[in-house]
């Protein structure tokens, strides 16, 4: 072996066996030892097919590499299994050594490379499974919806029998930052081809002139400055989903337009006399209490039944219970990667605070106080001290107005629940708004409520 190539192998960090025409080992670097030791027995004069069977059976192409008539023999991924149920993979090349009918195998530990591979292969199969298998799609998707709740079990129900009806019409209500985008997503994809359009529109974000063009298109030259022709959102979402997020916020003008091309399943372009057919389905998504607006006239009742044929209601974060933990493990598992760091986990401290604040802005509230701890923290676990909730920094035990304990004897949770509602019902005189207001909650989530406990 020349030096070059020597010094090339111990820049690669790679083992050298010396073995004769008779495959007997002649020499093992201290790198080949390293690499193999982890498996079994130690690198040592013996026959070279004793430490390697999968060599077995090429014993004349390798004499031709020893006699140089050949230049190279090479395997991929040869496996071992070690002690502790793990496999060890290596790549073997063969190569002529300078010394006379001698040869030279090179060993290099491939696990890394090789569990790359298979990670990619599960990959690329899972992703064959999504575009290919409905059934496997939905049990994906179902899985992005953290939690073992009570709550959360009932959306993954709901998702599951709406998967069955690709054109239901579904509303999804809840307070901001408590994954309406999501539910919405998972919704589409789990009962849509994979290829069907999902595309969505934030009616709060886009100036009153500007949502009619953007939902139904214009022709050129159909107000000033439309010097081409442009398809709207309508026509984007053909054979899909369009998702209409912050529905609440939208015109009253715009709503009888919306409502028009629901019921008849046409539009047209700004600008045009040709209808378009409308073969979507529609998916709104709204913070606010819709029949509030509609009973104060800034949302027409008539476009609400025609989007309120499936409700859904996503619980707020504080309702979740053990829930906030899994989201924030996961969450952090995102941090780690994006983040480059390794935090295992949280302290005791940081959980009792995760688990006792009230989360008024839901997982995105949560989302960015982890993501501010992680940019800072130093630590392999995050603390308390690193979480900054509501613009300061949280301690244990200073997290809520009141501290709650529970007497000796023990509680009922439930009944606790039940008579705090009575309570807020008595203090508001009856009134739900009010009373949802003193819990914490929203109306629709205390009429939940109401019904659970037969209260209404």
């Amino acid at each position: 072996m020349s030096d070059a190539l020597e010094q090339l192998l111990a820049y690669k960090n790679l083992g050298t066996v010396i073995f004769n025409e008779q495959f007997n080992i002649v020499e093992a670097d201290k790198r080949a030892h390293e690499i193999f030791v982890s498996i079994g027995p130690r690198l040592s004069k013996g026959n070279l097919l004793d430490f390697f069977p999968e060599l077995i059976g090429s014993e004349d192409f390798l004499n031709q590499i020893i006699q140089q008539k050949k230049s190279d023999f090479h395997l991929e991924f040869i496996n071992r299994s070690t002690g502790d149920e793990r496999s060890t993979y290596f790549n073997l090349l063969v190569l002529p050594d300078k010394q006379p009918n001698h040869g030279l195998l090179i060993l290099e530990d491939a696990t890394d490379q090789a569990l790359a591979a298979q990670g990619l292969n599960q990959q690329r199969y899972e992703l064959y499974l999504y575009k290919c298998d409905p059934e496997f799609r939905k049990q994906f998707l179902s899985e992005s919806i953290l939690g073992n709740s009570e709550a959360i079990q009932l959306v993954r129900e709901t998702i599951q029998k709406l998967s069955r009806f690709p054109s239901a019409t579904v509303l999804l209500m809840g307070e901001t930052g408590s994954g309406k985008n999501l539910a919405a997503r998972v919704l589409h994809y789990s009962s849509m081809s994979a290829d069907a359009p999902f595309v969505e529109i934030n009616c709060a974000a886009l100036p009153e002139h500007l949502i009619e063009s953007e939902l139904f298109g214009y022709e050129k030259g159909a107000f000033t400055h439309a010097v081409t022709a442009k398809r709207g959102l309508l026509e984007e979402a053909q054979g899909g989903t369009l998702f209409l997020d912050e529905i609440g916020e939208m015109p009253l003008s715009m709503q009888a337009k919306l409502l028009n091309a629901l019921e008849t399943k046409q539009f047209r372009r700004l600008g045009s006399t040709k209808s378009i057919e409308a073969d979507i389905r529609v998916i709104a998504a709204t913070n606010r209490n819709l029949q509030n607006e509609v009973e104060e006239k800034r949302f027409r009742e008539d476009l609400f039944y025609r989007l309120n044929v499936v409700s859904m209601t996503m619980p707020p974060l504080r309702e979740l219970g053990a829930d906030i933990m899994i989201i924030s493990e996961y969450l952090l598992k995102l941090f780690n990667v994006e983040f480059k760091k390794d935090v295992r986990g949280f302290t005791e401290d940081a959980r009792h605070i995760l688990l006792g604040y009230s989360w008024p802005g839901n997982v995105r509230e949560l989302s960015n106080c982890l993501e501010r701890a992680m940019i800072f923290t130093d630590q392999d676990t995050l603390d308390a001290s690193a979480l900054i909730i509501s613009g300061t920094q949280a301690r244990p035990g200073k997290h809520q107005a009141h501290q709650w304990t529970v007497p000796p004897g023990g509680i009922v949770l439930e009944d606790v629940e039940r008579q705090l509602i009575l309570s807020a019902l008595e203090q508001s005189d009856h009134n739900k708004s009010k009373a949802a207001r003193l819990l914490g909650l929203t109306r629709d989530t205390l009429r939940y409520r109401l019904d659970k406990y037969q209260l209404s």
